[in-house]
């Protein structure tokens, strides 16, 4: 499989969110009424089983809405699948969720495609190759943080991280320009890579918010860990910290 090929797959994808109608008709609660799933993040999904099953059947499946996996997902070829990153802010009409997919082979990312369908931003990254938005290639800002942005996310219904992620996001704004919260992980990531901002981070996403976005950002020349200072573990639910390289020892000073 070619990466030219997972974006066309990605962007077919993307064709079916933008169809939609009446999509509070087609939303319901998965563990609260903050935690939403729609009948097209089911239908994206779906597609994307298909298809990318047909382009590469040797790799296992690990999506948001069907979770389970046949297999173990830390040895051989693994698609990593959000079919709708930031579904509260599709079902309000925001125009900011993305779709994710990434392919892993043994922990180690390969390739990745995020996709904003409502504004066709198409980030996509390839190992050893840089990151793209549309075709052009894309590099992290240089600015340090006292002239940049930062963006945080946090997950309502997570509430045992309330309070930490507001701790750390008072701590980071008396070092930086403002900060931004967007609703949609994955996207937030691909700024990074494109330098619209400067620093990500967040204290639980599960993979499929994180292991296409994070690598995109990584061929685009960002630094990604925990906010423990660890590797991504790619397939585990983990906190996330991501900076351009000026920004990188920010980490260090904070408590987190």
């Amino acid at each position: 499989m070619t990466l030219e090929e997972l974006i066309a797959v990605v962007r077919q994808a993307g064709e079916i969110g933008n169809s939609a109608k009446q999509i509070d008709r087609h939303t319901h609660e998965k563990t609260s009424a903050a935690d939403l799933v729609t009948d097209y993040d089911l239908a994206v999904e779906q597609f994307l089983k298909e298809q990318l099953a047909a382009l590469m059947p040797e790799a296992l499946f690990f999506g948001e809405e069907e979770k389970a996996i046949e297999g173990d997902p830390s040895k051989g070829w693994v698609f990593i699948v959000d079919p709708i990153d930031g579904t509260t802010n599709f079902v309000r009409g925001y125009h900011q969720s993305g779709i994710s997919v990434s392919l892993i082979r043994d922990l180690e990312p390969q390739m990745a495609v995020v996709y904003d369908p409502a504004k066709d931003e198409l980030f996509a990254a390839e190992r050893g190759k840089g990151a793209t938005l549309n075709g052009t290639p894309i590099h992290v800002s240089d600015k340090p943080l006292d002239q940049g942005l930062f963006i945080m996310g946090t997950a309502i219904y997570l509430r045992e991280f309330v309070k930490p992620t507001m701790s750390l996001t008072e701590q980071l704004l008396e070092r930086s320009c403002d900060y931004r919260r967007f609703g949609a992980a994955t996207l937030d990531l691909c700024y990074i890579a494109c330098g619209r901002a400067e620093v990500f981070f967040e204290y639980s996403l599960a993979p499929w918010d994180y292991a296409a976005g994070a690598f995109i950002a990584q061929e685009a020349g960002a630094i990604a860990s925990t906010l423990t200072g660890e590797p991504l573990p790619w397939i585990q639910r983990c906190s996330v910290w991501l900076a351009n390289p000026a920004n990188q020892h920010v980490l260090g000073e904070l408590t987190v």
